[in-house]
């Protein structure tokens, strides 16, 4: 969904129905203070900080970036330390703050389940944002984009209080050179260390081979799957073998690109679909297949209780509706991500994605999320981006054609939640928004008359049919993994 669209209120209304509502742990460091600098509407994050165990760090991160009232329209955000190998001291404090904060407030007051989400190739903050998520109680880690084989005994030492080390990806080593970054949770309470329970860990993958290899050889134990389909919205696995285009310049999955449900059934380990599959027939046929439940993003993206911005729900949600609305197509775009990975875009007009607005928008790169690490020479570490100002990306050793149609993945995010920067000379970041190929199926969910739903709406209208294969006619949430 992006930074934030799964906030803590979406987790929230999923959890309370019984099923396993999940916040995103992408970027927390800078939603956080920028929910701050915007006044802290309602409260939620300062009362969160002070349930954070440590007074003292909730305190200062109050201090720096709490504006009450809020900041005014026109001042730019005060700016959250770009991510290194070494954060200083407040970064470091903010990340697990952050993070503690999201998933403390998305199982406030209730007993249901909630887990978050990080992606394996935002590889710097990992290691203090679980930290940060189990000294809240987070149920369930889940992780994409990548590889995660580290991330699972890297949950076993922090649940021991152990000091944790993470191996981090250099373009351009040299032969041997490696680079990692650490974390002691001593550097957070000393000595007087807290008990913390370890979450069940869910890998999201696209093929039986790596879930298998990852069941296998990963750190510690996997408990289960998320298999993401091409068609689920933002990063997606690019198309095994040569990258083909079709005629609107998308990559071309084919027949490689299906997963192996019965490959899948003999790894004896328990898995959801996503992708395409959030309808009663769609929960359904997963189940017949051998998954205990799905994923479900698009739809619960444009529910009430999204984090998604006001703005650009209404222009989503307007098409099923007003036949004068804006139709929305969605592109899955090769290039948009500095990543590499495809990434689903709807290119809206006055959005980040529409080509008006990106021939616009000033290259910077000023929240580094998606940076690189790369090897400077003489043992020194630099940081680059294709989505930075080009120049400054080839002074970095970067090559000219990674440029070609990047996107500012980190700052078009942050305006989709309604948490965009303004720049200095007024110049404001336009959305960037992402959305699962799956994006009609909101109109199942939209009563006669309505122009709103809610997540419960969608919990019940997947559950209407009452499927066969869940024992208890509910889609098996993550405290039953272990023992599906």
């Amino acid at each position: 969904m992006g930074a934030a669209v799964s906030d803590w209120r979406l987790a929230k209304a999923v959890s309370k129905t019984g099923q396993l509502g999940v916040v995103s742990g992408t970027a927390l460091d800078c939603v956080i203070a920028r929910r701050l600098q915007v006044g802290d509407i309602g409260g939620h994050v300062r009362r969160a900080l002070e349930a954070f165990p440590v007074k003292e760090i909730g305190d200062r991160i109050r201090e720096r970036y709490f504006v009450p009232g809020g900041k005014a329209p026109d001042q730019p955000f005060k700016a959250v330390p770009m991510l290194t190998l070494e954060p200083v001291k407040h970064h470091l404090e903010l990340i697990v703050a952050a993070n503690f904060v999201e998933v403390f407030l998305a199982k406030e007051k209730h007993d249901g389940i909630v887990g978050i989400n990080y992606l394996e190739k935002i590889q710097l903050p990992n290691l203090p944002s679980i930290f940060g998520a189990m000294l809240a109680g987070a149920n369930c880690i889940i992780m994409g984009a990548g590889i995660p084989r580290a991330i699972p005994g890297i949950m076993d030492q922090l649940s021991r209080g152990e000091a944790v080390e993470l191996a981090i990806n250099l373009a351009e080593a040299d032969a041997g050179q490696k680079i990692s970054t650490k974390f002691d949770p001593r550097q957070i309470f000393g000595d007087d260390l807290p008990e913390i329970a370890r979450p069940l860990f869910l890998a999201i993958v696209s093929s039986a081979p790596l879930a298998s290899m990852l069941a296998r050889k990963a750190s510690g134990h996997v408990d289960g799957f998320i298999i993401e389909s091409p068609v689920a919205g933002g990063h997606n696995a690019p198309p095994r073998g040569a990258l083909e285009l079709n005629a609107n310049g998308e990559p071309i999955y084919g027949e490689r690109d299906l997963v192996d449900m019965e490959a899948m059934r003999k790894i004896g380990r328990p898995f959801y679909l996503a992708g395409g599959v959030a309808s009663p027939q769609g929960l359904q046929d997963s189940l017949d297949v051998g998954a205990v439940g799905i994923q479900v993003g698009t739809v619960f993206a444009y529910c009430e209780e999204s984090g998604l911005g006001a703005p650009s729900k209404a222009r989503v949600l307007a098409r099923f509706f007003d036949e004068n609305a804006e139709a929305p197509v969605i592109r899955t775009d090769p290039r948009a991500s500095p990543t590499g990975f495809p990434f689903k875009v709807l290119p809206l007009t006055n959005t980040m994605s529409h080509p008006e607005s990106e021939a616009a928008r000033p290259r910077l790169c000023d929240l580094g999320y998606l940076r690189e690490a790369y090897n400077r020479g003489e043992g020194k570490i630099g940081y680059r981006c294709p989505s930075e100002p080009v120049d400054h990306f080839l002074k970095k050793g970067g090559a000219d054609e990674r440029t070609k149609g990047r996107l500012c993945v980190c700052n078009g995010l942050m305006a989709t939640i309604e948490l965009g920067q303004t720049r200095k000379d007024g110049y404001r970041e336009d959305p960037l928004i992402t959305s699962g190929d799956g994006l009609e199926g909101i109109r199942q969910f939209l009563k006669e008359g309505a122009k709103a739903y809610s997540a419960a709406d969608v919990v019940a209208g997947l559950l209407a049919e009452q499927p066969r294969g869940c024992h208890t006619g509910e889609v098996k949430s993550a405290s039953e993994l272990a023992g599906a």
